[in-house]
């Protein structure tokens, strides 16, 4: 019955007779490998029936066995019915339905894939428009980083997003925009390498499972982070008196490390000093006093003996601290009015002797031996009357 038949649908019959659909069929493949038409041999068209059936055996059994497939370590086959997603298989042989039926697509989710922002293949080949970003303090910098990624989700990955692919470009773009913006030009460029990489992958992360996109990324390297290069010279000077002035900074810190601990030695020490004369002379006081009470209990008792005691330390303590001339006038002539004491007191130092010099001075107008004993012993005790009449 043709299509374009007036009467299609309006004459009442059945359903089409399958035999007879079959016997057609089988009549046009003979026609096709240069077999008899229907009703010439009938032992003949049971033999090309045969035929047909073993070819059509053989081909079956080919296209069964096209859905085995085998997945390899670090990868993922993806299985689809009809272009629906079915299930994921691991790695090792498997079969699926051949071919319209289902097919597998195989994905490697361990391959580190890398997407490039800010330039291509090299540094030097910059892309502008990706690598401009505008700093907290106004400032333009040019920065270039790397996103490392792998798979963790294949259906995620390959039906969830379009294009996964430059969803995370646009993603590691944006986020590091935003990264940039909110801190000064110095601490991305130097204090704070380390740590816009490390905010940059966790928040690039967040986002990409928020899409549903399957990614793992794995690291985020910054390649260069720069001035413009129409700046780079005016900002190295600035770079230089930084440096400059953390260095001079650091200097004066190591001085006032080194004199402000021996300042504090210092007077720490004269503290102590101090201290220790306020006791000495607190001490020397408390104990002259207490002398000075017993000297008068004593002085009360018996007060001429108690001068001439005192008498006799004061001069102990007065002679102790001069020099002194021995003369010996047992043998005769009073020669002491003619001794050059000053040059003895000067020479008492040097290596000359004594006796040398007392031999050197001129002796004039000997007396008796007798006479200058009785002279001296009269000055001493003249001396000694006077000295006690005098004190109190």
């Amino acid at each position: 019955m043709a299509w374009n038949d007036p009467q299609w649908g309006k004459k009442n019959e059945g359903p089409p007779d399958l035999d007879e659909l079959w016997r057609r069929f089988n009549a046009k493949l003979n026609g096709l490998f240069g077999g008899k038409k229907p009703g010439s041999n009938p032992g003949s068209n049971n033999a090309g029936a045969a035929g047909l059936g073993i070819a059509a055996g053989i081909v079956f059994a080919v296209w069964l066995a096209s859905g085995f497939y085998i997945v390899d370590q670090g990868e993922r086959g993806v299985v689809l019915r009809f272009g629906k997603f079915i299930e994921t298989t691991q790695p090792g042989p498997n079969w699926h339905l051949p071919w319209p039926i289902e097919s597998v697509q195989v994905v490697n989710i361990e391959q580190v894939r890398t997407v490039e922002i800010g330039y291509r293949n090299n540094v030097k080949s910059k892309i502008l428009k990706e690598s401009l970003m505008l700093t907290d303090d106004e400032n333009i910098i040019d920065i270039q980083f790397a996103v490392q990624y792998t798979l963790k989700d294949p259906e995620d990955y390959l039906f969830t997003n379009r294009s996964p692919d430059d969803a995370v470009r646009q993603v590691a773009e944006s986020v590091m925009s935003e990264i940039v913006g909110k801190n000064k030009m110095d601490y991305v460029l130097y204090e704070g390498r380390a740590d816009v990489a490390a905010s940059a992958t966790e928040r690039i992360q967040k986002v990409l499972d928020r899409y549903q996109t399957g990614i793992s990324i794995s690291k985020v390297t910054l390649q260069n982070a720069q001035p413009p290069q129409e700046v780079q010279a005016a900002f190295d000077d600035a770079v230089k008196a930084g440096q400059d002035r953390e260095r001079l900074k650091s200097e004066g810190q190591a001085y006032a490390n080194d004199v402000i601990p021996k300042a504090r030695g210092m007077a720490a020490r004269l503290a102590e000093e101090a201290s220790g004369y306020k006791q000495s002379i607190i001490a020397n006081a408390e104990g002259d006093a207490s002398r000075f009470k017993q000297v008068l209990v004593e002085y009360d008792k018996a007060p001429a003996v108690t001068r001439e005691r005192m008498y006799q330390d004061m001069m102990q303590q007065v002679l102790t601290s001069t020099s002194k001339v021995l003369v010996d006038s047992t043998k005769g002539g009073n020669n002491l009015i003619y001794l050059p004491l000053d040059k003895l007191m000067q020479m008492s130092g040097s290596n000359t002797s004594l006796p040398a010099i007392l031999d050197t001075t001129p002796a004039s107008k000997p007396a008796p031996a007798d006479t200058t004993a009785q002279d001296v012993t009269r000055s001493r005790d003249a001396f000694r009357s006077r000295d006690r009449e005098e004190r109190p």
